[in-house]
């Protein structure tokens, strides 16, 4: 039995990596191709954090836009949230704004704030970069992201340490709002 459950959306464009850091994350794998995501797929993973026994539900949405009608119920009651692009496709960088403004929208339709992550993947394809680092911590610091953080599931480089740290502000969030009570 966990001491804390949290749920935890990963939402982005298609394609930008979503399903192969959960899979990386989750099975220690990476695979060339993935089909994509119909709606959302749905993941449990148990850890350990600062001695607590942490259950993360990893809610790995999908990037259609056919999809994003379900987006709201996605983000109610979330802990935390995971904002993905690639870095090589600069298309996937701009259109954050228009994920931002259905995840703001739906916190304040439901009164909660959510800890969330700005994360670059494709780390591997550095060469084919369009976004800047600079470009992605200003986006962050801009829109109130606890940090940036960029990644290569093909590698592995930086995947645990995404969990960790939005499981770390996850369970920092609600020992604060515990000792409130």
């Amino acid at each position: 039995m966990s001491d804390y459950k949290f749920k935890l959306p990963i939402i982005g464009d298609g394609g930008v990596g979503k399903t192969a850091l959960t899979h990386r994350y989750l099975h220690g794998i990476f695979e060339e191709k993935y089909a994509l995501t119909i709606g959302m797929e749905f993941y449990i993973k148990k850890l350990e954090v600062d001695g607590k026994l942490t259950s993360l539900h990893i809610w790995d949405f999908a990037g259609e836009d056919k999809f994003r009608f379900l987006l709201p119920g996605v983000i109610n009651g979330a802990n935390g949230t995971l904002f993905m692009f690639d870095i090589t496709r600069y298309k996937t960088f701009n259109n954050l704004k228009n994920w931002l403004a259905v995840f703001n929208e739906t916190n304040r339709n439901y009164g909660q704030e959510v800890e969330t992550l700005l994360i670059g993947s494709k780390l591997d394809l550095e060469q084919a970069r369009t976004v800047s680092i600079d470009e992605a911590r200003e986006f962050a610091k801009a829109h109130n992201f606890s940090e940036y953080i960029e990644c290569s599931s093909k590698t592995g480089e930086y995947v645990e340490s995404i969990f960790e740290k939005i499981a770390q502000l996850m369970l920092k969030k609600e020992s604060s709002l515990l000792k409130k009570k």
